[in-house]
């Protein structure tokens, strides 16, 4: 009797409607939940979300409702991945070794391991920073440091935090002038680690994600920045399932590298910052990221540019010479914004970034503007090709407000930034 799956309702990816456990399932353990970022074990009932893996590797994220109860559930997700997502299932059985899964990294294959400092900037959100740092310190890597980067507070409670419930594990650095770059840039001064990782204080990372990151270092000596995947930690809102609908921040779950040895198809590279990967799970070789000056402190949030300082260095670092890596491996689980306007907000901070990343970009080496203008025009017909398929949003309209701010905030961007520079917020840039 073949045991293929059936296609049946059970097994159809319902719509993400909030809201919607999120949990982590591994084909090679059946029946098991897991929460974001391993805190745990979970039984969700009804429906759910699930970062499917084999191994440890992650496969992609499916949605199934069973309401018979958890057992029945975990075989509804089982079936729905081997459906949905059965290329990427196929070539990861190709390449499995059936090693333990500890995040699809085989531990054995590094012959060093470099002393990795992972850096948090945070701003006046203790409780977040608190779930943050105890993932991170979960981390099954032997060697890394934990740098919070206090960032223009309001008070002394995170250094409390720090200094009390994390004594003697986090080290504890306050950035008086509101920036992320600039946190970032205090945080990279204090680095001892030979590679330096950077997430935000709304994430949860997951044991094997250093692990991950000094593989894909050490599998070349030229790549000098890495980035992984990035996963919805809940979807308990509206605004959080719109998010992802619209794409949230997930890169794709094949690992994937850049250079200008040897570019891409992609008309637009090296340009396209964003599709390398995004400020909350990037890596970078301490010395290569040393020798570019760091983060551009007039970009990023806090600074009228609003964003853009991962776009920007992801952007320096390709055109240093250096290989971008992106490696899925490496999970980190987001914690969406959970109302529309903060939604709203984010995407006109995503186009703002944008402008302000070209801004800098141009700024820093006038000969790119040529390289620039003879990309703008499929640029634009790309972002118009992007707005008119999210017509099949089951909420399009929303969809096109949030593609309209992300043009507004682009057009922007570039006023942000300049007005960054002049009154100092740029001060120390490269």
């Amino acid at each position: 009797m073949s045991s293929a799956p059936v296609r049946s309702p059970l097994v159809r990816s319902p719509l993400i409607r909030p809201p919607m456990p999120v949990v982590d399932i591994d084909l090679a353990r059946p029946g098991e939940f897991r929460l974001p970022g391993d805190r745990g074990p979970a039984r969700p009932r009804g429906a759910a979300r699930a970062l499917v893996r084999l191994h440890g590797r992650p496969l992609g994220m499916v949605s199934a409702a069973d309401a018979s109860g958890p057992e029945s559930l975990w075989r509804a997700l089982a079936d729905t991945a081997r459906l949905e997502l059965a290329g990427q299932l196929a070539r990861h059985r190709a390449m499995d070794r059936t090693g333990p899964a500890d995040g699809g990294v085989r531990h054995h294959a590094l012959r060093q391991t470099p002393v990795i400092s992972v850096v948090v900037a945070t701003r006046d959100r203790p409780e977040k920073l608190r779930h943050c740092l105890h993932s991170l310190l979960r981390s099954a890597y032997p060697e890394f440091e934990i740098i919070v980067v206090d960032n223009a507070p309001a008070d002394d409670t995170t250094e409390v935090l720090v200094r009390s419930e994390f004594a003697g594990r986090v080290h504890y650095v306050r950035e008086p002038v509101a920036g992320l770059a600039r946190a970032h840039n205090l945080g990279l001064g204090r680095a001892r680690g030979s590679v330096v990782a950077f997430t935000d204080d709304d994430t949860l990372v997951d044991p094997g994600w250093l692990s991950a990151l000094a593989e894909t270092f050490a599998h070349d000596t030229r790549i000098g920045c890495v980035t992984g995947l990035i996963v919805p930690a809940e979807l308990e809102t509206r605004a959080q399932t719109a998010l992802e609908r619209q794409g949230g921040f997930a890169k794709g779950y094949v690992p994937r590298t850049w250079s200008l040895s040897d570019p891409p198809a992609d008309p637009l590279f090296p340009f396209t910052a964003g599709r390398f990967g995004s400020g909350a799970n990037m890596a970078f070789r301490t010395t290569a990221l040393r020798a570019l000056g760091g983060f551009d402190t007039a970009t990023g949030a806090g600074t009228p540019g609003r964003g853009g300082d991962d776009l920007l260095a992801f952007f320096e670092v390709l055109t240093a010479g250096h290989t971008l890596a992106y490696q899925p491996n490496a999970v980190v689980w987001h914690c969406h914004r959970r109302t529309m306007d903060a939604v709203a907000a984010q995407a006109f901070g995503y186009g703002a970034g944008l402008g302000a990343y070209l801004t800098g970009a141009l700024l820093s080496d006038p000969r790119r503007l040529p390289a620039l203008l003879r990309r703008l025009p499929r640029g634009i017909r790309h972002a118009v090709t992007r707005s008119r398929d999210r017509g099949a949003d089951p909420e399009a309209g929303w969809s096109r407000h949030l593609a309209l701010l992300e043009v507004r905030g682009m057009l922007y961007g570039p006023c942000g930034y300049l007005h960054g520079r002049l009154t100092g917020a740029g001060a120390g840039t490269r």
